[in-house]
Order: C-alpha cells, then sequence, then structure tokens
C-alpha cells in the first residue's frame, strides 16, 4: 500500500477531479464510488452520510429554488423548484457523495497514526514559514482524539456535549508517539500520476 501522505495526495486529488466530471461521468462515480467504501467499512461510510445529511439537503434546496429555469410544478408559479436548478443541484449532491466515499475509503485504509504520519509528511514545505510540523502533527493527534467521542455523544445529548466541550480536558498530557517511514518507488509513480492528473485538469 502506498505512504499514508501518498494516499491523501490520492485522494485530494480525486476530490479535485470529481468537481470536474461530466454528467454521466459523475452518475457512474456516484454508484461506483459508495459501493466501494460500503464493502470496505460501510459504518463509517454510513456515519459520514449520516452527519452530512442535513448539508445535503439544504444544498438541493438552494440549487433548486435560487437557479433561474423553467418551474418543476407550473401550479405553484414562483413558489416551484426549476427543473434546472433541480438537476444542478443533484449534480452537486453526486460530487458530494463522491468525495465522501473516497474519504470514508482513505479513513478505512488509514490509522489515526498513520493519517498523522501522512499530514506530518505533507506538512514539511511548512518549514520555510517557521513552523514545526512536528507541533502541528500533535495537536492534529488531540484533536482527533477529543473531536471524535464528542461527534458521537452529539446526536445523544448536545446540551451536555457543548458543556462537555467547554470544560478543560481532564488527563490532558501524556506521550504521542509519531511513526513515520519512507517513500518508496509506488509512492513516487502515485505522485506523478496525481501531478500529471493535476496538470491536466488546469490546463
Amino acid at each position: 500500500m502506498p505512504h499514508p501522505a501518498v494516499l491523501i495526495v490520492i485522494w485530494l486529488t480525486s476530490a479535485v477531479i470529481v468537481q470536474l466530471l461530466p454528467g454521466a461521468a459523475l452518475a457512474a462515480s456516484s454508484l461506483l464510488l459508495p459501493v466501494l467504501a460500503w464493502h470496505l467499512d460501510g459504518r463509517r461510510l454510513g456515519s459520514l452520510l449520516r452527519r452530512t445529511r442535513w448539508i445535503a439537503f439544504s444544498l438541493l434546496l438552494i440549487y433548486a429554488y435560487t437557479t433561474p429555469g423553467t418551474a418543476l410544478v407550473e401550479t405553484l408559479g414562483r413558489w416551484s423548484p426549476t427543473q434546472q436548478g433541480l438537476f444542478d443541484g443533484l449534480l452537486q449532491l453526486g460530487r458530494l457523495l463522491c468525495m465522501l466515499a473516497t474519504l470514508a475509503v482513505l479513513l478505512s485504509l488509514l490509522t489515526t497514526a498513520k493519517f498523522i504520519a501522512g499530514i506530518h509528511v505533507l506538512a514539511w514545505p511548512l518549514r520555510g514559514l517557521g513552523m514545526s510540523r512536528e507541533r502541528i502533527a500533535v495537536r492534529l493527534a488531540l484533536t482527533l482524539e477529543y473531536a471524535e467521542p464528542a461527534m458521537r455523544d452529539t446526536a445523544a445529548d448536545w446540551r451536555q456535549t457543548i458543556h462537555a466541550a467547554l470544560r478543560p480536558p481532564a488527563g490532558a498530557g501524556g506521550l504521542i508517539e509519531l511513526h513515520t517511514q519512507g517513500l518508496r518507488w509506488i509512492d513516487a509513480v502515485c505522485l506523478v500520476a496525481c501531478a500529471g492528473l493535476m496538470a491536466g485538469v488546469w490546463r
């Protein structure tokens, strides 16, 4: 399997490409990618979809009612969503679904430790700005450690979750290990492929 940093780059590249897919290719991707993500980790994909369901619904409504075009239900007049708006909204939902599916695939392939190690490698250029990669990795590790339980508990009792978030964390501190590994030839091939795809996108 490629280096965690390379997997993150692949996901970022796919997120950009998905935004430019035509309708037919986007429809096919919206069917195939969720199936792949569900096969690898259906629980994680379901969690991502639940957390973004209101965003998706709002996105569809905004496009359906703000895009000029032919009324979908003529008897409703100006209160009707437009056909063009509904189509554009469905395209955006397809792109969002593809991004969530690929994110679920990425998170199923990477443990938290590997994800942080990948961010540590990708943060290498920030050294030129005087920023510490190690500090960024540690802060990310702490954020993920406290954010995941909070997100799970929010739906059950959001008031208690807010109060808990405002309190200083108990037992803060401890040891955080950063596991690093070198890049291999397959990582170089993947990076060159991603660079080629991005170059083609920006032409």
